[in-house]
């Protein structure tokens, strides 16, 4: 296969078919080789033109309890009181500072996420 730039989804479809039938070629061989270049290729098209947006921060966070089997009692630690966890998660009160940093240590949440902005209900 000749590579050459992904520029459209008729492209991108047929890498992705050829990466698929070569994605077990023994690193440092041509097919490996060709394995790689394509994914690197295919990565800078979808994130051009497939891109997911980050969930808001509250969403980040519920995620992160789900994937971590966390209660919302195990957040008390990193929000403040009971009360203010609730309100932090059903959306009445924003996160400060102090939150973002804790959660971001603690849930390895991304700053950059939760510093987004969200609305309240």
């Amino acid at each position: 296969m000749t590579i050459k730039p992904i520029k459209n989804d008729d492209q991108y479809y047929k890498a992705l078919k050829r990466l698929d039938e070569i994605f077990d070629a023994p690193a440092n061989s041509p097919e490996g080789d060709e394995a790689e270049i394509l994914s690197i290729l295919i990565e800078n098209f979808e994130n051009e033109y497939y891109q997911i947006d980050s969930p808001d921060p509250i969403e980040a966070i519920r995620i992160r309890m789900e994937e971590m089997d966390l209660k919302q009692k195990d957040l008390v630690p990193f929000i403040g009181s009971k009360s203010k966890t609730s309100e932090v998660l059903n959306r009445k009160q924003k996160l400060t500072l102090e939150m973002i940093r804790k959660l971001t240590e603690k849930l390895n949440i991304s700053a950059n996420v939760l510093i987004s902005n969200y609305a309240l209900e």
